[in-house]
């Protein structure tokens, strides 16, 4: 059955919309916090709030209100001040005196909320995964709309997030890569550091409720994370994880409906749902990232692999070419002359051919007149950078294996310039001649 069908936009939607505002607020200043490189910052945040949250519940026997928000942001503060005074005076690594911090606030703050648990009404479940299934039964009359309380909160808080961080951009990206330069620039970057912690614990409080400690911990950190594996512009990276921690909370929604489904039961936690979604949103980046994807960098490697074992089969033949003129080689023979496997020998040779450089035949494989000169431009940059090398007081023992790597990423003008800079003689240091460079002569691509 279709799940449009059984959506319902007061209820559904306003479950969907609060997840949104409260990915889009964390990710905001998640951002920086990855670029600064202290991820686990904004989860010892969200974490040590706890103590701040239970204090005020303890006073105020609410879950709302003013005095909630400065516990937060007090012990959130409270966080980054002992995080950096440990990791100053007793010479720690910053994430040991993160974890000595926010663990022991944690644990604090669980001890409060369980001795407050009887006299506020406060499941201590709902700290760590939320209640975002109940927020649209909390609402607020604006005219004749009704609208969730959670909503208002986290929308004031995507607002004051993005305002802040347009307000700051400048500042926040140069302290976030060179804080000395921040500081001469006439702002401090401590002072900044401290503010981005305060939004932090804001963004944290004003989430616990709907979406718990682990979503708001989750787009703190993954959304960011993933935008950095997509871009390499600040502005853009900032866009971007608004849009795929948006995309999370909606696929997560999506997700507790129908995939419980399929296995008998009704629906599952739409908090820890998006969370999955923002992590599989992650990995599929991590993948497929045309930069840094693992898999597009293996595909990158073997193409780059196999063009230099072409380039190097064509320069061996023509090396044997030179001591006997047009005799065919058989692809065993060349395979163990290149020291790769019989595989991948045919599939450079299938890559010549098609390219026009080699004849196949049942004796064996040549090269055509163009494959011949293609590989005069391959083995005249190998005795170039030979002779270049030797030059340079490199010794002539050494310099095989060094040039054998440069001769794949030599063109015209660079070959040009080593035969000026190099040795002016036709022979290279090991006596064999450096082939003419003709008008049509190129490196392979």
């Amino acid at each position: 059955m279709n799940i449009l069908s059984q959506w319902d936009w007061s209820y559904d939607g306003m479950i969907v919309l609060a997840g949104v505002l409260c990915a889009i607020a964390a990710s905001l200043p998640g951002n920086f916090l990855v670029l600064r490189r202290i991820s686990l910052l904004g989860d010892a945040v969200s974490h040590a709030v706890l103590p701040g949250l239970a204090a005020a519940f303890l006073i105020t026997h609410s879950r709302s209100g003013v005095a909630v928000l400065v516990g937060a942001v007090a012990a959130g503060l409270l966080t980054a001040v002992l995080t950096e005074w440990i990791r100053d005076t007793g010479k720690v690594d910053e994430g040991a005196s993160m974890g000595v911090v926010f663990t022991t606030l944690f644990a604090l703050g669980l001890v409060m909320i369980v001795q407050a648990a009887d006299s506020v009404d406060l499941d201590p479940g709902c700290v760590l995964y939320g209640v975002l299934e109940a927020t649209p039964l909390d609402t607020v009359a604006f005219g004749t709309f009704e609208i969730p309380r959670v909503v208002i909160v986290l929308g004031s808080v995507v607002v004051m997030n993005a305002v802040f961080v347009s307000l700051f951009f400048k500042e926040l990206l140069i302290s976030s890569f060179d804080p000395g330069l921040a500081t001469s620039e006439g702002f401090s970057a401590r002072v900044l550091h401290y503010l981005l912690m305060i939004l932090v614990a804001i963004t944290a409080v004003a989430s616990f409720e709907a979406a718990g400690n682990i979503l708001v911990v989750a787009m703190f950190i993954v959304p960011p994370a993933t935008a950095v594996l997509l871009t390499t512009r600040l502005s853009h990276m900032i866009v971007l994880s608004a849009g795929l921690a948006a995309a999370s909370a909606v696929l997560g929604h999506l997700s507790a409906l129908t995939i419980p489904a399929l296995f008998g039961f009704r629906s599952t936690s739409t908090a820890g749902m998006m969370t999955l979604c923002s992590g599989l949103i992650f990995l599929v980046a991590a993948l497929f990232s045309p930069q840094t994807g693992m898999i597009v960098t293996w595909i990158r490697r073997q193409r780059l692999a196999m063009r230099i074992l072409s380039e190097d089969m064509i320069a061996l033949l023509f090396r044997l070419e030179e001591r006997l003129p047009k005799q065919s080689v058989q692809i065993d023979t060349l395979a163990q002359g290149l020291l790769t496997s019989r595989l991948r020998t045919r599939i450079s040779v299938a890559r010549q051919k098609f390219r026009g450089y080699l004849l196949v035949s049942a004796d064996g494989v040549c090269l055509t007149e163009t494959g011949r000169i293609a590989a005069a431009a391959v083995v005249r940059s190998h005795r170039l950078w030979e002779s270049y090398l030797v030059t340079e007081g490199i010794d002539a023992e050494l310099i095989h294996r060094q040039a054998e790597k440069l001769e794949h990423f030599t063109d015209r003008s660079l070959r040009d310039r080593l035969q000026k800079q190099g040795s002016k003689s036709e022979i290279d240091p090991h006596g064999s001649p450096i082939p003419e460079e003709t008008d049509r002569q190129t490196t392979q691509e």
